[in-house]
């Protein structure tokens, strides 16, 4: 074994983190992973977090405002349980979150013996819930192993890697990072006839439609090209948001399977999709119908035609084929064409207007928040009504740094995103949406919220329970089962945790409310106490399909 003296895998891994650019991690500290702690606490920034699920959350948080490497310790056996679920979400999301956790002593591992934290086959757990997972088995590979593991975290589609770090070898000494690798170059580019048949098809369609995905994420300038060029209308999932800014006139947005946006897919004469999946929930269950000539770009060759049949079906990365196609388009003299432009821009005011009016008094909200955030501010969106109904489509997202939300429908992981997310952009706000029941799986966090200071406020609508569930329930005709929680008063756990708390209970209020927690620059609670607040006109129900109800 080689090494240098005075250096354990604690200050590896700050090397492996400052060679990512990253400068805070997230986690909980265990005699399982002291070293790790001790040398992030010291060279870098360690958020002692509550839980380790949260940690995940918040280096996926931080990994997504920034488009980079997030970082997450957690321990060994029940902490690295903990980490699993969130894990599952930054697989869902393409999050790249380097998962570090603490494993027992190599002499012990696998032994079966019961050893302090030890649990049956961490590994696999982890294999199953990430998209790499590996042991570092000796101080002369830890170096390599991190790298890979960063490495592979980094590389399209993106996704969690686990390195499992038995608690000898951290304590023991390590030799330094070799030279760094080359920066990954330009995805390949595609093939060059399925491009140009594609650019044809395009060039000649007199009414097309563009769907971008969470695939687009880094492929917003080439995507708004292609865009421009065709005056096509611009359809995206909740992933997609952003990669073009959802004020440009042509950009519809997440709403596909409303009226508006199924009428314009019918008319439309061709579809190119981009880097989505076709969820359920952005389908109807896959009920909406597409245009028949349909060009499917995905990086993953297994994606395409999986929901929607594809005329043209090209596996390749998102920002290399728009980019190409770009090209190829204007060497066809591609341009607008009216009446269809102008077709598009009525859509995307009239599903706007649509939905406005059938919020009632709840457009203060996504209104009043525009309104008071700059441009340039973090949306986190844990799942509640309040995201469902208007958060994810509504409230205007600019970039795709500044959409979060959990991707796997997870509740509870809003808050811990949002955390991650002020810790990577401290110069500009961070909103949280959440409800009281999603805000309760973690309410521990509120501590680390107080502890951390960052510039966040917390909209926590309090309807007393799981408001879309409680919904759902009273809608198909059904008694209440499970959805109705004892509430906290806000007002005095802020006050315990020096927090500052304010109260919405009507329309007139949530601009100036809004406007003052954000001008504080620090922590910021905002209750909304919906017992008070005007309802919605229609309660609103998930687009999920629930077996054996009828309509």
């Amino acid at each position: 074994m080689t090494g240098q003296t005075g250096r354990n895998g604690g200050d590896l891994l700050v090397d492996v983190l400052r060679r990512h650019g990253v400068d805070t991690v997230f986690g909980i500290v265990s005699v399982h992973n002291l070293p790790l702690v001790e040398a992030v606490d010291r060279e870098l920034r360690f958020v002692p977090v509550r839980h380790e699920a949260t940690a995940v959350n918040a280096a996926d948080g931080y990994a997504r405002a920034r488009r980079g490497l997030g970082c997450a310790l957690t321990s060994t056996g029940t902490g690295a349980g903990n980490a699993a679920g969130s894990l599952v979400e930054a697989l869902s999301a393409g999050s790249s979150v380097l998962h570090v956790t603490g494993q027992v002593d190599t002499p012990y591992l696998g032994s079966g013996r019961g050893f302090i934290h030890e649990t049956k086959d961490q590994l696999g757990m982890l294999t199953a819930v990430s998209r790499h997972a590996v042991t570092i088995t000796d101080t002369d590979s830890a170096p390599a192993v991190l790298e890979e593991a960063a490495a592979r975290s980094l590389a399209p589609p993106g996704g969690p890697s686990s390195v499992e770090w038995p608690i000898d070898l951290q304590y023991a000494a390590h030799p330094g990072l070799g030279p760094a690798a080359g920066a990954p170059g330009p995805g390949d580019p595609p093939d060059e006839d399925a491009l140009a048949d594609a650019a044809r098809l395009l060039a000649a369609a007199a009414r097309p439609v563009i769907w971008a995905g969470g695939g687009v994420a880094d492929a917003g300038p080439a995507l708004r090209i292609v865009v421009e060029l065709l005056g096509a209308g611009l359809l995206t999932s909740n992933s997609g948001r952003g990669a073009v800014p959802e004020d440009h006139p042509l950009c519809v947005g997440n709403y596909a399977t409303s009226p508006g946006g199924r009428a314009m897919l019918a008319e439309a004469d061709a579809l190119l999709s981009i880097g989505t999946h076709f969820r359920s929930n952005e389908t109807a269950d896959y009920t909406l119908t597409v245009p028949a000539a349909h060009i499917q770009v995905d990086l993953d060759p297994a994606a395409i035609g999986r929901v929607y049949p594809a005329t043209h079906g090209i596996a390749a990365d998102a920002d290399a084929f728009l980019t190409a196609l770009a090209a190829e388009l204007a060497a066809l003299g591609a341009a607008p064409r009216d009446p269809w432009t102008t077709r598009v821009r009525r859509t995307r005011k009239a599903v706007r207007e649509k939905q406005h009016a059938g919020l009632g008094d709840h457009t203060a909200f996504p209104d009043a928040l525009r309104k008071v955030l700059p441009r340039r501010a973090v949306i986190a969106r844990d799942v509640t009504i309040a995201s469902s109904s208007w958060g994810n489509r509504l409230l205007e997202i600019h970039d795709p740094r500044d959409n979060l939300f959990p991707r796997g429908g997870g509740i509870g992981q809003g808050l811990g995103m949002a955390i991650g997310a002020a810790a990577a952009r401290p110069g500009e706000p961070t909103v949280c949406i959440a409800g009281d029941g999603g805000l309760a799986v973690h309410f521990g966090e509120l501590m680390t919220l107080a502890q951390e200071a960052p510039w966040l406020v917390l909209l926590v609508f309090n309807d007393g329970g799981y408001g879309v569930l409680r919904n759902m329930q009273e809608g198909l005709g059904r008694a209440r089962s499970g959805v109705d929680l004892v509430t906290p008063d806000y007002a005095t756990v802020c006050r315990a945790l020096d927090l500052h708390h304010s109260r919405i209970a009507d329309p007139a209020s949530v601009a100036v409310v809004l406007n003052d927690a954000v001008a504080l620059r620090r922590p910021a609670v905002v209750e909304v106490d919906l017992a008070a607040y005007p309802p919605m006109p229609a309660p609103f129900t998930p687009p999920v399909h629930v077996p054996g109800a009828t309509t």
